[in-house]
């Protein structure tokens, strides 16, 4: 799309005059760079996304369970793992320490919700001792982490 010139008709030959000629604004928007940059912005948070899923590696067991809703404030997670260590978010805690960690960091949250992640082979006392551990540090919200697609109660996979 060009602008044109409409040049006056006539036939006189008067002297011209040298003038600039001004060219009209451009009306189209070059969206090229604007798409490049998007992409690039793209490809740069397809790379950094699972990146940012960070956490000790455990082999959770698996329900039919449903999940439970997200919350507004990240939410805090126990795991122990397959060796019976326990971590807070990434940090390992001894098992002594445990409960004075989880008073503080309560003291300084405002919800009550904990996630704990629990190797689908440890013994089920652990796992309780855990809890109660949790409970008394001030976290009466306490949600289990599972994979999904295990067996539901009626046999059949969820």
């Amino acid at each position: 799309m060009g602008a044109g010139v409409i040049q006056g008709a006539g036939g006189g030959h008067k002297r011209r005059r040298r003038t600039r000629r001004r060219s009209a604004p451009m009306s189209e928007i070059n969206v090229t760079p604007f798409v490049d940059v998007m992409l690039v912005l793209l490809i740069i948070f397809m790379v950094a996304a699972p990146l940012l899923t960070v956490g000790v590696p455990v082999e959770l067991p698996k329900t039919a369970a449903t999940p439970l809703p997200g919350e507004q404030e990240e939410p805090l997670t126990v795991t122990i793992a397959a060796d019976g260590v326990v971590s807070i978010q990434t940090t390992q805690t001894e098992i002594e320490q445990l409960v004075p960690k989880l008073r503080a960091i309560a003291a300084e949250r405002s919800s009550q919700r904990v996630y704990l992640r629990a190797d689908g082979n440890l013994p089920y006392e652990m796992v309780v001792q855990i809890m109660g551990a949790l409970n008394a540090g001030g976290f009466t919200d306490i949600g289990l982490v599972t994979d999904i697609g295990g067996p539901g109660l009626n046999g059949q996979g969820g």
